[in-house]
């Protein structure tokens, strides 16, 4: 049977990023992701239900986003799930994560010397060496929960 890992999502930013360095000096942030769906009962009654998604950039493109991206930020990101595991006060824990490929960003993102928005619609794809291939899966070579 064939195996397919990959995803698509848009949405908003729900806190502006902090960049860390992985054990090999790669650059890494997580993003938090709301993701909003508005829908119809069968009464007629409008609904809105928001999914929260973590979403783990590296390199070059963890930077990029680090410097353009705050709360708030529209992105499209497309990536693959990953299984993140750690203990905790000697408690095993895992979460789901999505490891990003490449980010776009929509909207209007923060201007480095102003702060004030500028068009977006920019792309930032990570080469694959970006990503590097630790152990865990999540490119930086070990499990980093955020």
């Amino acid at each position: 049977m064939a195996n397919l890992n990959r995803v698509f999502l848009m949405g908003n930013l729900t806190r502006d990023l902090e960049l860390k360095y992985g054990k090999n000096g790669q650059p890494v942030t997580n993003m938090r992701l709301a993701i909003n769906r508005s829908y119809m009962t069968q009464s007629g009654e409008k609904r809105e239900e928001v999914c929260y998604v973590n979403v783990v950039v590296w390199g070059k493109q963890a930077e990029s986003c680090h410097t353009y991206l705050a709360k708030g930020s529209g992105v499209f990101v497309e990536g693959r799930l990953h299984n993140t595991n750690w203990e905790e006060e000697g408690q095993k824990k895992s979460m789901l994560e999505v490891i990003a490929d490449k980010v776009q960003f929509i909207g209007k993102k923060k201007s480095v010397s102003t702060g004030e928005g500028a068009p977006a619609g920019e792309e930032h794809t990570a080469a694959p060496e970006t990503h590097g291939t630790g152990e865990s899966g999540t490119g930086g070579g070990e499990d980093v929960p955020f």
